[in-house]
């Protein structure tokens, strides 16, 4: 069965240059219900506006994704990476003993929007770590695409983690499915579109978990961007229902 976290219940924070929505508690938003979803701790879906951003910071034992929706971000850190992240990549930077790093967006006139994602790793203490990947929508078209797994397998941005993140994009007469293992489970977070799962509508910025052994069928899609995180069932407990 789902538990579906609306996008329109999520945390919200907005600055001059800054607006967030929060799927789980982060920074000044609280919510001991929502305080991740196993080892998935932050979905963040941010706005930036143009030639501004998050100016250098610092992070430790943290696996970091950026997943640019709309516009271009552009990124550098301390291990010397500088990277422009556009619709279609997926970034992964491994914080472990500690980076700085900045991310701006690249624009001087369009907004930037993408999801910040954290996956807690494994262990503390991992080298810091960093890689980027483009993949191609055609390959997400109607599909599962793996994008992050915890060997890289079939062309994926490794984790310290074993959270298998995959990707699909939907329109009218296609569907995919998804098989949750006895032993795993999932967090759905749509983020464009429109989608049904199994029996349950799902708009742009929703949310959903699951707890394996289930079958995920994805039907009815209206330009929809879908992304599964599959994990260890024993990690995700965190996400409680209402």
């Amino acid at each position: 069965m789902l538990t579906i976290r609306r996008a329109a219940d999520r945390g919200r924070s907005s600055l001059s240059w800054l607006k967030s929505a929060h799927t789980f508690s982060f920074s000044h938003y609280f919510d001991p219900r929502h305080m991740g979803f196993g080892n998935v701790r932050v979905i963040n879906e941010d706005e930036v506006a143009p030639g501004d951003g998050f100016a250098t910071h610092p992070h430790r034992d943290m696996e970091i994704i950026s997943y640019v929706l709309e516009g271009a971000l552009e990124h550098k850190d301390s291990m010397g990476n500088g990277s422009i992240i556009r619709p279609g990549e997926v970034q992964r930077m491994s914080a472990g003993t500690g980076v700085t790093h900045s991310e701006f967006n690249h624009s001087k006139e369009e907004p930037v929007r993408f999801l910040q994602i954290w996956i807690l790793p494994d262990r503390a203490g991992h080298e810091p770590g960093y890689e980027q990947k483009h993949f191609d929508a055609a390959g997400s078209r109607g599909a599962l695409r793996l994008v992050a797994s915890r060997d890289g397998r079939d062309g994926s941005v490794s984790l310290n983690q074993d959270v298998d993140m995959y990707v699909t994009l939907l329109d009218e007469g296609e569907s995919v499915v998804h098989q949750v293992r006895d032993g795993r489970s999932a967090w759905i977070q749509l983020a464009g579109g429109s989608v049904t799962v199994n029996d349950s509508l799902l708009e742009a910025g929703d949310g959903a978990s699951i707890v394996g052994p289930a079958k995920l069928k994805f039907t009815e899609g209206h330009a929809s961007e879908v992304i599964i995180f599959d994990q260890t069932e024993s990690a995700g407990k965190t996400e409680k229902s209402n």
